[in-house]
């Protein structure tokens, strides 16, 4: 009996331990320009903007 409680017990932290998915914040992660102007420590944002860029 005690190895059946073992067993359960067991299985339900490997349920609850697997269904947790991270999060991030809108766009799928994606950062702003200007977020990533700062990041990068650039004066302008516009080579960080998808409109902005050139099309090859």
């Amino acid at each position: 009996m005690r190895k059946l409680y073992l067993v359960l017990a067991v299985a339900g932290i490997m349920l609850a331990s697997s269904c947790y998915t991270p999060r991030t914040a809108g766009n799928s992660g994606k950062v702003p320009p200007g977020q990533a102007k700062k990041a990068a420590g650039s004066q302008s944002a516009k080579p960080f903007a998808p409109g902005q860029q050139k099309k090859n």
